[in-house]
């Protein structure tokens, strides 16, 4: 198949292209730059590539596919705090649009990388696809809306489909250091603290971006009939933790370290716990990595790249800071769009 993947250079971008692409998939990609120099390590990209904003998406740009894989926006909740209005114009606005333009281009598959924030305050049991919506951030609410306005595009033409990705974690060339376990793993290394920015409390689904890359690809690869207009939560069942013994693997796993909660640290109104049955029952997909898996996988690597503390708490890997840094330098906009468009 000849597939668009928007945001290919993200964190989970660089892991999802290389994989379509040892499946036999012709991948081409779009993404504004945003986040490039971001590496922990190189990302080795070897597709064509549009340089664009996908709120500046056209039907032309589409022309030929079979699917698009849309993954760029917002990636999280402080970048979202940041500027609401541009969270809602991105992830929510943009991301209808590129469907509409995908629809009327003729791509009959569209995959839209949700996720799980989605169900926000949700409690501590597991909540399958037809839970009910209860986001508490603009980021969780974006993903709300997409698939509320996308949902009815669904017809004989044009086949919708809604990953809804547990919270990410694992090694990327372009690493996130502001993910829970990627940020527990790191401060663990250079610091010998497990710091919890919660009181441990708090119910999160998690799973490696590779298992995400996985489950999109058995979705565009799975018959049509089976997942047309369906949602999905991505993860397995079994990896939902409560913060507190996320941190108790760390801190098993990376030498010296203890576990340490921030002062005044309170519950995060964000939990949930959720149900990820549905994928493995309809399309056979299962998990291969576990958080204790993610944790050594982090660790080796932190390792040999010999992170230090002020590496890992700098632009390059939280992305709140890097956007910040942007707009304070002046090359994009508190919109989040380039004032000039060299970004090559």
């Amino acid at each position: 198949m000849k597939v668009l993947v928007t945001g290919h250079e993200g964190y989970i971008g660089c892991v999802l292209v290389p994989l379509f692409q040892s499946a036999g998939h012709e991948v081409v990609g779009l993404d504004n730059g945003l986040f490039r120099g971001c590496d922990f390590d190189p990302p080795v990209l070897d597709c064509e590539t549009l340089t664009l904003d996908i709120r500046d998406v056209e039907p032309k740009h589409l022309q030929g596919f079979d699917a698009v894989v849309h993954l760029a926006g917002i990636s999280n909740d402080p970048l979202g705090d940041l500027n609401p209005r541009g969270t809602y114009d991105i992830n929510h606005e943009a991301s209808v649009q590129v469907a509409r333009a995908a629809k009327a281009a003729g791509v009959p598959r569209f995959i839209h990388s949700s996720s799980c924030s989605l169900y926000g305050a949700a409690g501590d049991a597991p909540i399958d696809e037809t839970g009910a919506f209860n986001p508490v951030t603009p980021y969780g609410e974006s993903k709300v809306f997409v698939e509320r306005d996308v949902t009815p595009m669904a017809d004989d033409s044009f086949s919708p489909t809604f990953l809804r990705n547990s919270t990410a974690y694992g090694v990327s060339p372009r690493l996130r250091g502001d993910l829970v376990v990627n940020n527990l793993t790191g401060y663990a290394l250079t610091t010998g603290e497990v710091l919890l920015k919660s009181d441990g409390t708090p119910w999160r689904p998690l799973v490696h971006i590779r298992d995400i890359s996985r489950a999109f690809l058995a979705v565009m690869e799975a018959d049509r009939s089976l997942v047309h207009g369906k949602a999905y939560n991505v993860g397995a069942t079994k990896e939902n933790y409560q913060m507190i013994d996320v941190a108790r693997i760390v801190a098993d796993v990376v030498p010296d370290s203890h576990i340490k909660i921030e002062e005044g640290a309170g519950p995060d109104k964000r939990c949930y716990r959720v149900d990820c049955d549905l994928i493995t029952r309809e399309l056979g997909f299962e998990c291969e990595w576990t958080v204790r898996q993610g944790v050594e996988e982090l660790y080796e690597a932190y390792k040999a790249h010999g992170l230090t503390l002020d590496e890992f708490t700098s632009s390059r890997y939280v992305r709140i800071r890097h956007v910040k840094s942007l707009i304070d330098g002046g090359q994009i906009d508190t919109n989040l769009r380039f004032k000039e468009r060299g970004v090559a």
